[in-house]
């Protein structure tokens, strides 16, 4: 992956795709939203993770400065599902190494619009 290729894995260069809605464009649906997370975690941009994140929900810090920060591969997103016009749910794959071993996070996570802009709420626990 070059450094303009953007780490969500849609194929399209950073600046088109995630680096958009990093930038203030609101994201069209709750995928794309997820999408953009995701891309800011691989690069470290913690404002505008709290920036997305649904206000009843959001923790106080992130601690994204942790050491060793995990190493993101890659992204597959399995499934998004809007519920109405306000809500939905993404299920993804993220997947990361730390200190050298590899991880899978799968989640379903469930994304409200406010204001006419998606945020993440949390994830779906069983």
């Amino acid at each position: 992956m070059s450094v303009a290729t953007c780490p969500c894995g849609s194929g399209r260069s950073l600046a088109d795709c995630c680096g958009r809605l990093h930038a203030g464009d609101p994201a069209p649906d709750a995928e794309s939203l997820m999408r953009s997370r995701y891309c800011a975690y691989v690069l470290g941009l913690e404002d505008y993770l709290r920036a997305t994140w649904h206000p009843a929900t959001r923790p106080a810090t992130l601690g994204l400065d942790a050491v060793p920060r995990p190493q993101w591969l890659g992204l597959t997103v399995k499934a998004q599902t809007p519920l109405d016009e306000t809500h939905a749910t993404v299920e993804f794959v993220a997947r990361y190494k730390l200190n050298g071993r590899a991880f899978r996070l799968h989640e379903t996570s469930r994304f409200e619009r406010m204001d006419g802009r998606w945020l993440y709420v949390d994830e779906i626990r069983e």
